[in-house]
């Protein structure tokens, strides 16, 4: 394993692109993986290698990664691709990075922690707006607060989604709502709890979503019931409460068929002017049984450009051996406050 060559794997979708644009510009020179002519095409106008090979053959890809030190795998849904990148991971010896924010993604990855670090390889998925931003803020006031047995995030999004999000949103879209009671993950309705929730800029309605950190905050923090708010318009709010009975129909093929070639028709994701102009607002607040609250705000740039700088800095960290082996969260991997190191983010407690 080369401990300093690393991997864009689905460079060519959206948010590869802009991971691999990303760390060109911070000097580097990673290799872009993925299917097809287009990830040569990028790789020839960024003038970096390019190595094209799909997933479901193990052996190919086992070859592509071998002289790697880590993979940050861009290509969703990770529902589907996750686990045989991971397999791959692990016969090469490449350390695994994705930018998920998929529950399932994370508990899968959990349950292999030991083989992973029988193999020397760290698994830290979730290293982009899914999770890094919320989950060092869980960590933040976890530390705020070591009692705190409930634990609430939100965030407040300005900015559009990629095809890629849009197609994760629908392939899960029949799930409902997923919060952690008691330390178990509990599935509830969609639009489960609404709250009102300021940002800084005064309050917000917002509604509870399957948000990843009902998975990573529980490992990074150890806070047995936690929930995840999105601020949502009501229009968005009353259709999720409408919806409930014919979830169970949304997983059906033809309407899932339908509903994503809505997406496809539309562009690739927010347009540079939109991203720069754009910025997410998060919130915490921890309690603990005794009467203790903690509340603190975090101020990041959009979602899109946020997930490409941190990706980027948390590829390098682990190239660098700062990232312990196994299954890990961007706080358990980096500290809490590693995010204040991306450019655009700032924390404030009250």
């Amino acid at each position: 394993m080369n401990s300093k060559r690393f991997m864009i794997y689905g460079a060519n979708g959206y948010t590869g692109e802009l991971v691999a644009r990303r760390a060109v510009e911070r000097g580097h020179r990673p290799i872009l993986g993925g299917r097809g002519e287009a990830v040569r095409e990028l790789a020839r106008s960024l003038d970096l290698e390019a190595r094209v090979f799909p997933l479901d053959d193990a052996a190919l890809a086992e070859r592509a990664l071998r002289d790697l030190g880590a993979v940050i795998h861009c290509a969703g849904p990770f529902s589907r691709t996750s686990r045989p990148m991971a397999e791959a991971c692990l016969r090469a010896r490449a350390h695994y990075l994705d930018i998920t924010g998929e529950v399932g993604v994370f508990e899968a990855l959990a349950a292999r922690d030991a083989e992973a670090k029988a193999a020397g390889v760290l698994f830290l998925p979730g290293v982009g707006f899914d999770v890094v931003p919320s989950d060092c803020l869980a960590a933040h006031l976890k530390a705020r607060l070591p009692t705190a047995r409930r634990l609430a995030l939100a965030f407040a999004p300005f900015g559009g989604v990629s095809r890629g999000t849009a197609t994760t949103m629908i392939e899960n879209i029949h799930r409902g709502g997923l919060v952690r009671e008691g330390g178990v993950l509990t599935p509830v309705p969609a639009g489960w709890k609404t709250r009102e929730i300021d940002f800084g800029r005064g309050p917000r309605k917002a509604v509870t979503i399957p948000w990843g950190d009902v998975s990573t905050a529980f490992h990074s923090t150890g806070i047995p019931d936690i929930e995840v708010y999105m601020a949502a318009p009501r229009a968005l709010r009353w259709g999720m409460r409408v919806a409930r009975p014919f979830l169970p129909w949304l997983a059906a093929a033809p309407i899932q068929s339908y509903l994503k070639g809505r997406v496809r028709s539309g562009p690739p994701g927010p347009t540079p002017e939109a991203r720069a102009r754009g910025f997410c607002l998060l919130w915490g607040e921890a309690e603990d049984d005794r009467g203790g609250r903690v509340l603190s705000r975090m101020r990041t740039p959009e979602g899109y450009t946020f997930t490409a700088h941190a990706a980027v800095a948390c590829a390098l960290r682990v190239l660098d051996g700062g990232a312990p082996v196994g299954f890990q969260t961007p706080s358990r991997a980096f500290g809490k406050d590693m995010v204040l190191a991306i450019d655009g983010v700032t924390r404030e407690d009250s």
